[in-house]
């Protein structure tokens, strides 16, 4: 892991989400890219970075206006950039004056980041990066895994990760990102297959096809479990509960517009909803 990507309004969830990627980044060896959008009303935009020059354009009150924000904003970025807290890391700053979602998606790019930390909630207004409202579009179509964090962790040491899997061949991708994870940590992965009213299978049944899913996936250091509960987001949430695990990981199927409005996301659900940080990550069907 080469680079970690806080998008960050300064606010307090923002903030815990900062000090997650900088503790990850402490561990893995990887840079701190800390990223702030200004969302700005017009089709006049600009974009600079912390150490870059403002070319900003617009008139009268609501041009001053736009200055003096991103002025403050800048001033935010760079107090951010230079905490003495962070100083064992190294810690760059972005910002980008336009629509908060597209921002995100644009700089995940050009960054190449190797993952994407971001708070489930945050403030809003025209000053604001709007975060909360932004998390599940980026779930849904980042290039690389999102982790996802509502509250500060009881432990940034990821001894125990969920792993909530249909066991299908799309996932495999996703397992590798796993794997990684539990490398750096030295984890034991809990493979959790929930079983609901409308998608229920025998435990032996399923406790055999999932054996032979992680010998497939040539995972060490593992636990098979089945989980019954009403729906998959609420048995992967009380599953990791009921194990106080640190981590949830689920990989996502990205579906947009109609798809997504009648079909809906677990992983998205169960990053918005869960006390704990949940890794997700984009696969095809």
């Amino acid at each position: 892991m080469k680079k970690i990507l806080v998008p960050t309004d300064f606010s307090k969830e923002a903030s815990i989400a900062t000090d997650l990627g900088f503790e990850i980044a402490k561990k893995s060896g990887a840079a701190l890219v800390l990223f702030h959008v200004v969302e700005e009303g017009s089709s006049t935009s600009s974009s600079f970075n912390v150490e870059g020059q403002v070319a900003q354009g617009g008139s009268g009150i609501d041009g001053l206006f736009m200055i003096k924000l991103i002025e403050k904003s800048k001033k935010q970025l760079q107090k951010a950039v230079s905490d003495p807290r962070y100083s064992s890391v190294k810690v760059e700053g972005v910002m980008r004056v336009g629509n908060p979602y597209h921002g995100m998606r644009t700089v995940i790019a050009e960054q190449k980041a190797d993952l994407v930390i971001m708070g489930t909630a945050g403030r809003t207004g025209i000053g604001g990066m709007v975060i909360g409202s932004n998390t599940e579009k980026i779930i849904r179509t980042a290039h690389c895994p999102v982790l996802t964090v509502q509250k500060k962790p009881a432990t940034t040491d990821f001894k125990n990760i969920v792993f909530a899997t249909s066991m299908s061949s799309s996932e495999e991708i996703f397992i590798r990102i796993l794997k990684r994870t539990q490398a750096i940590y030295n984890s034991t992965i809990h493979l959790v297959r929930i079983n609901t009213p409308g998608d229920f299978q025998r435990d032996y049944i399923v406790k055999d096809y999932m054996e032979k899913y992680a010998k497939k996936l040539q995972l060490k250091n593992y636990t098979l479990n089945i989980f019954n509960d009403l729906s998959v987001e609420e048995g992967v949430i009380r599953f990791a509960d009921m194990i106080n695990a640190d981590m949830i990981g689920m990989a996502t199927h990205g579906r947009s517009g109609f798809a997504h409005v009648i079909a809906g996301s677990v992983a998205e659900d169960v990053a918005s909803h869960a006390s704990r940080p949940v890794l997700t990550f984009v696969v095809k069907r």
